[in-house]
């Protein structure tokens, strides 16, 4: 491999990592253990915890979707394997 595949995929692996972290954080943290944490504050009326929870993650998966297509758009022109 050459030291531009090897920078190609250290950025991939990189971003793929950050949206990773992103949705443990969301859904596992604040949907599962600190839960009764964020339940004392209220959202639209509803517990923080139980929102993260039930709607919260899958809005926040959604959102990294898009996000991880548009930043690996950025990467591909970036190192030139971009879809003409």
């Amino acid at each position: 491999m050459t030291d531009n595949n090897n920078k190609y995929w250290k950025a991939n692996i990189a971003l793929i990592v950050k949206c990773l972290a992103i949705w443990f954080v969301v859904s596992y943290l604040f949907g599962i253990v600190l839960v009764d944490v964020l339940n004392t504050v209220r959202m639209g009326g509803y517990k923080l915890g139980f929102w993260f929870a039930q709607q919260g993650s899958i809005y926040t998966f959604v959102i990294l979707v898009f996000y991880y297509a548009k930043s690996m758009g950025k990467i591909d022109k970036e190192f030139g394997v971009d879809e003409k």
